[in-house]
């Protein structure tokens, strides 16, 4: 092995670990604040390291642990169905979109195109799920609007299904007597994995994060998501420090509250699910996106 590779190899791998360190950091970091002392932040400042050890944070967001379970709950029941449903969805819109033999595909095409440029605005948007489709306060108002196609997911898998699936395994289900249907479920899907994967993934995120559909359509708390939940209860906590100069008894309580932690404590809560979730995709994921990308 030459010299220069012996000596460029483990300076790259060195690279890597340190960003990857610097990657981590950030989320290390919101860790130890959450379980810092309140009192140690406001004299110190955020450390990786506390000066002293406080779970403040988590006793006041886990003090009502039956609403916290019941959003989570709803979270995951919603982002799975939604995940599942909207990749469906957007594979049958995208494979015969990727096919040459379909008819006005370029009419299609430019239709699809053009929701990436224009849209109908709030107020239609929301008349519609509330008043003529009936959503309000329910699950589905939390699953359907964001199952309407994304027209970059639907061009992504476009690309990958015209670039990436051959043509002659297409032609040989159709010879065999197979349908399309059949060609889509038994050849074509199980060769598309990695873009499947990767836009389960990116609707995944959409999904888990999403609190405004639950503001817009959700009152009864039950069937609040995780994320609207700490939104709430963030909103909650600002507007009790902004009013605590009404009194000295509000001030002095306020004075005792985690502001800073909590706001720590909501992000690990919130994020942590999708750290666990991240690693099931990533073998998929650079391979979903650039497979389609340049023609063979």
């Amino acid at each position: 092995m030459p010299l220069a590779t012996r000596i460029r190899t483990p300076l790259i791998h060195l690279f890597f670990w340190l960003f990857t360190v610097a990657s981590l950091l950030p989320f290390l970091l919101v860790f130890m604040v959450s379980i810092t002392d309140e009192s140690s932040i406001l004299q110190h400042g955020y450390a990786l390291i506390p000066s002293k050890l406080n779970f403040a944070a988590y006793q006041f967001l886990f003090n009502d642990f039956g609403q916290i379970a019941r959003s989570y709950g709803v979270t995951i029941l919603v982002t799975s169905i939604g995940t599942v449903v909207s990749v469906l969805i957007t594979a049958l819109f995208a494979y015969p979109l990727s096919r040459r033999d379909l008819p006005m595909r370029r009419t299609l095409s430019f239709l699809l195109f053009f929701t990436m440029l224009f849209s109908g605005g709030m107020v239609p948007w929301y008349i519609t799920y509330v008043t003529m489709i009936g959503l309000k306060n329910t699950l589905l108002a939390m699953v359907i609007p964001n199952l309407l196609l994304s027209a970059f997911n639907v061009l992504l898998m476009r690309s990958f299904f015209a670039n990436t699936i051959p043509e002659s395994v297409i032609e040989s289900g159709t010879i065999d007597g197979a349908s399309e249907l059949t060609v889509f479920l038994r050849l074509v899907i199980p060769l598309s994995a990695p873009i499947m994967a990767t836009i389960g993934l990116f609707n995944l995120l959409a999904y888990w994060n999403d609190w405004y559909n639950c503001m817009l359509f959700v009152d009864t708390p039950g069937l609040m998501n995780i994320q609207y939940l700490m939104t709430k209860t963030l909103n909650n906590v600002q507007f009790l420090i902004m009013k605590a100069d009404t009194s000295s008894q509000a001030g002095e309580l306020i004075a005792q509250m985690p502001t800073e932690t909590v706001r720590m404590a909501l992000a690990i809560i919130g994020i942590a699910p999708l750290l666990v979730a991240y690693p099931f995709f990533q073998k998929y994921y650079i391979s979903g996106i650039t497979s389609g990308a340049v023609k063979g």
